[in-house]
């Protein structure tokens, strides 16, 4: 499920949250979201593959993700640790390194369900636009989504 998140603030950007329930425990997938070996297996938007992770897994610790899409351009996703909590909740900036501007803020919560499965909960701040808002949305659900199928495979 998706949801809008509070709207759009001229002075914070736009929000979004996305939701997914996966048939893992938290610790699972927070260990999916937070070892480079395991992103590269599951990261990525529809059409893309992850082909670089490094993660410095600390409160002021960095991190840096390749996006490979099919024509062979690569995208780079970089940011800073702003708050780890295992297995619950990870915070963290987020800049596209071909981009100038400012940092966005990303939240991802791992709320177990009580049945075995988490609720995965990403929180994407201060997203300069509406049109940049719909490309992280697409993003996020296929990063989602293949999530889930690493989880289940």
């Amino acid at each position: 499920m998706n949801e809008r998140g509070p709207g759009t603030s001229p002075a914070l950007g736009a929000t979004l949250v996305v939701r997914r329930r996966i048939a893992a425990s938290a610790a699972e997938l927070f260990a999916a979201w937070t070892r480079p070996e395991r992103l590269m297996l599951w990261w990525g938007p529809p059409g893309a593959v992850c082909s670089a992770a490094e993660v410095d897994l600390r409160v002021g610790g960095r991190y840096r993700l390749a996006n490979r899409f099919a024509d062979g351009t690569v995208l780079w996703i970089t940011g800073v640790f702003e708050a780890i909590e295992p297995p619950a909740r990870l915070v963290y900036t987020w800049s596209l390194e071909s981009r100038a501007g400012a940092a966005e803020r990303v939240t991802v919560q791992f709320a177990a369900t009580g049945d075995g499965a988490t609720e995965v909960i990403v929180t994407h701040e201060r997203i300069a636009d509406e049109a940049a808002r719909g490309g992280h949305e697409r993003g996020w659900v296929g990063c989602l989504e293949g999530l889930a199928r690493h989880a289940h495979g």
